[in-house]
């Protein structure tokens, strides 16, 4: 798909910061409270490493680990960094997004000082104003939907995520979705449905952002076993049709601060389409 403007000027954007030393109960805080998937770890205005939902959730969950306060991001955080210089092209990012099975790339100054980071949800944006030529969602969805029902356990949820290396997962019945679950569902703490549904607003607020979430270090494979895909997943997902066009599921996408979306045929689930997917139709041009 060929664009308008290829230049990465138009998106790249300043992102907030922590050291390595920053506790991963600090670095939760903050993903939580700027509603952010990442956080670069920069040493002296030099990126170290990155830090994303899915690093927390992986830390979070092992049996074996430490508490979060004494938890650095050190310890979590991905240190093997791609990057670009001012000056790269969308094209080139969205190719090394797509090669290193990533969703963002770091962009260095000359200097090797940190410039910015430019993201999926960037280039998604970029294929809404930049695209040059129409796109039907048949044309770029994935048609092997991974998904759960909505009384598995969070167990067996967490297991579909991190064995087929995935970052949502549709919740259907009857071959119809319900919900959807991704890895920010698994951050704040989780709650009962009946809580969730019937709890005053505060009371659920204070429930998820807890300072001290006392309970990822109690009996991890007890709660995990406890839960289900409906206690913590977002429930009527937004849809899109298969005959839609992908400029309108990429406004989709970013008015709601969404990543993919289940693609119906009436209303029986036949697809999937994600941001990855509009990142792999830019570099097709």
């Amino acid at each position: 798909m060929k664009l308008k403007n290829d230049s990465i000027n138009q998106v790249i954007k300043k992102t907030i910061v922590v050291t390595p030393r920053t506790s991963l109960l600090d670095a939760r805080a903050v993903l939580l409270k700027h509603r952010i998937s990442r956080l670069i770890v920069s040493e002296k205005d030099r990126p170290v490493g990155l830090l994303t939902e899915k690093d927390l959730v992986k830390a979070i969950y092992r049996i074996d680990a430490k508490p979060l306060e004494a938890t650095r991001v050190s310890d979590a955080m991905a240190k093997d960094l791609v990057t670009v210089q001012e000056g790269a092209t969308l094209h080139d990012c969205a190719k090394l997004m797509l090669d290193n099975k990533i969703s963002s790339i770091i962009v260095l100054k000359k200097d090797k000082t940190l410039s910015g980071i430019i993201t999926k949800s960037d280039l998604t944006s970029v294929f809404l104003t930049q695209a040059t030529e129409p796109l039907p969602v048949s044309k770029i969805m994935t048609r092997d939907v991974i998904t759960v029902k909505p009384a598995d356990s969070l167990l067996y949820v967490e297991s579909v995520l991190v064995n087929n290396n995935i970052s949502r997962v549709v919740v259907e019945r009857n071959r119809q979705p319900v919900g959807i679950i991704t890895h920010r569902d698994f951050i704040p703490a989780k709650m009962p449905l009946w809580l969730k549904r019937f709890g005053d607003p505060s009371e659920v607020e204070n429930y998820q952002m807890s300072a001290n979430p006392g309970e990822y270090r109690s009996n991890q494979l007890s709660y995990l076993l406890t839960f289900i895909a409906a206690d913590i997943m977002t429930a009527n997902p937004i849809t899109v049709d298969v005959a839609d066009d992908v400029s309108s599921v990429s406004l989709l996408m970013i008015r709601h601060g969404i990543s993919g979306l289940p693609v119906v045929r009436g209303k029986l689930l036949t697809g999937i389409v994600t941001k990855t997917d509009i990142v792999r139709a830019i570099v097709s041009n």
